[in-house]
């Protein structure tokens, strides 16, 4: 991002600013959603660290990653939408720190969606060497190359700000936003071919999951068929999430045709990128898998009768 369009997109959104009724109902609606998100996903953790027999289970422990790094994201993304409200323009260095944690969760949601997809196929197509190949330890030597892969989308930035950025910029406040802080051509051009690089094998990855497992063997249909639904679940997070890398050039194209609602653009583009998808992830496996849902409703209804007893 160059200088020019730096200064126009802080212009625009300067003189385009919400009213403060306005601005505090949208940060109520952000605030209230995330709270029932941080409730629900909270209600996973719990029930995931209560029963031992989800910690020998490499597919609820890749789920319970993707519940915290969801949590995770949006800490850091309603940090920032709160804090463009309230202050407009935060130290960078607290900026940088947020947006750090920001890309990186952001880069893990597909990596982590492409690994419970293979989990599926394997559990479907290989049963007999499921146990073999998909163990926990192996499990978490895969999301600990997730945050490694994650880390080459976002140090690199951080690095090229230390070498081409004065000093000062550190001490200056800055409108936070990813664009603003990492604006090096160079950074914008990596952020996009990196995109593209993930993306494609995350693509090809539940692609060709989904059809070995819609030719398995009959033997297996009902599995199958759920696995296959399970996937397609997938593919629809994938959708959402790949909302995160298409967002820039749809904001600027919308607030270019219509640049009095620019910041209610924003707003609407914030719930279909940051929150929705976190409401999809705890449906696919909290929800749909049987054995997750057998012990959460029974978590549930304990807490229930224990609210219910008196206090003496």
């Amino acid at each position: 991002m160059n200088s020019s369009s730096l200064n126009l997109n802080v212009s625009s959104s300067l003189i385009y600013r919400d009213s403060p009724g306005t601005a505090l109902v949208k940060n109520v609606i952000i605030v209230a959603l995330g709270i029932t998100i941080y409730y629900v996903n909270g209600t996973m953790i719990h029930t995931f660290r209560k029963h031992q027999i989800f910690y020998m289970n490499p597919r609820y422990v890749l789920f319970i990653h993707l519940v915290v790094n969801d949590m995770i994201q949006l800490t850091a993304t309603i940090s920032l939408f709160v804090f463009s409200y309230v202050f407009y323009k935060i130290n960078a260095s607290l900026c940088c720190f947020i947006v750090t944690f920001a890309v990186f969760t952001t880069v893990n949601t597909p990596l982590n969606l492409a690994l419970m997809a293979v989990e599926c196929y394997v559990a479907v197509c290989f049963p007999l060497r499921h146990a073999e190949l998909c163990t926990v330890r192996r499990t978490y030597f895969l999301i600990g190359c997730i945050w490694v892969l994650s880390a080459t989308s976002v140090l690199p930035d951080i690095i090229i700000i230390l070498a081409t950025e004065p000093l000062w910029l550190f001490y200056a406040t800055i409108f936070c936003d990813r664009d603003t802080l990492f604006r090096h051509p160079i950074s914008i051009q990596k952020r996009d071919v990196s995109h593209i690089v993930f993306l494609s094998l995350v693509w090809l990855t539940i692609f060709f999951t989904y059809l070995r497992i819609y030719f398995a063997a009959h033997s297996a249909e009902g599995k199958a068929k759920r696995a296959r639904n399970t996937i397609l679940l997938h593919g629809f997070q994938l959708i959402l999430s790949m909302l995160t890398y298409v967002a820039p050039l749809a904001t600027r194209f919308l607030i270019f045709l219509f640049p009095k609602y620019n910041v209610h653009i924003l707003f609407v583009w914030y719930i279909l990128v940051q929150i929705l998808p976190r409401f999809v992830s705890p449906v696919v496996y909290g929800l749909r898998d049987n054995t997750f849902k057998q012990y959460l409703r029974k978590l549930v209804c304990e807490d229930a009768m224990r609210a219910q007893q008196p206090v003496w």
